[in-house]
């Protein structure tokens, strides 16, 4: 993986795969590049399909470093340092930009901050509480931090307990990014005038409707796929619909 300095001094890595019209995407909270895009073989249908990826490990995730200062996860932090490696790499507006839950979260920001003017986006595993709210399951991810290793293991804490440490090397700094999540309120999804493909699981409402975001959005379009919030992003289900969505954006 290659590595860049964001706008605070944070390093941060990412992993570049293929070639042909830049998609950035981003993984899910207690997760990485590696774990939500390459494992499942969803990377590599990308780049069978003519795309050049660049997958980051989120600040705290995978690769990148995990600050434990709370001054180090100010507000909007996550699409702050996307805007950073989107500078650092030179993308333009042909630039494609996706999420899987926590990274489909992020994504959102960036689109309502405006920095970064991408072609398209793409949100993955998300609903539209999850977007306009989205404090409830934030402050339960944080209690599970809290409480790491008390939780039973097949408790709905112990599993989401085991998948973070098997990618956190510091999980009480992500108390930090949990709490200072910003929500984005409907008119602000509303004014998002660009392509925006919903990708859910039939199963996952784990982070509210996926249906209703869609008709959040101006040009949004929702497609669904086997599998709940854990299940669908590894089935080959959610790669075609992937590629579906670009091929979408690209004829549009």
């Amino acid at each position: 993986m290659a590595r860049f300095t964001s706008f605070d001094g944070v390093g941060l890595a990412f992993r570049e795969e293929g070639a042909g019209p830049p998609l950035l995407l981003l993984h899910g909270l207690f997760s990485s590049a590696e774990v939500n895009w390459v494992r499942y073989g969803t990377a590599a249908r990308l780049v069978a399909a003519g795309y050049r990826l660049i997958l980051p490990d989120l600040r705290g995730h995978g690769a990148s470093d995990a600050p434990e200062a709370a001054e180090a996860w100010p507000e909007d932090v996550l699409a702050r340092d996307v805007e950073a490696l989107v500078a650092h790499l030179g993308l333009g507006p042909e630039l494609v930009v996706g999420g899987y839950s926590l990274g489909a979260r992020t994504i959102v920001r960036l689109l309502v901050r405006g920095v970064v003017r991408p072609a398209a986006a793409i949100l993955a595993g998300m609903g539209l509480e999850g977007i306009t709210g989205g404090a409830a399951r934030g402050a339960w991810f944080a209690r599970m931090i809290e409480g790491r290793g008390t939780w039973p293991r097949t408790s709905p804490e112990g599993f989401a307990e085991a998948f973070m440490t098997a990618n956190v090397r510091s999980p009480d700094a992500l108390l930090h990014l949990l709490r200072a999540q910003r929500s984005t309120p409907p008119h602000a999804l509303a004014t998002l005038d660009l392509p925006v493909a919903i990708v859910c699981g039939v199963e996952d409402a784990d982070n509210g409707s996926a249906a209703a975001l869609a008709a959040a959005l101006a040009r949004g379009t929702l497609t669904e796929v086997p599998g709940n919030h854990m299940s669908a992003v590894t089935r080959p289900e959610f790669a075609d619909a992937l590629v579906a969505a670009l091929a979408g954006f690209r004829a549009s």
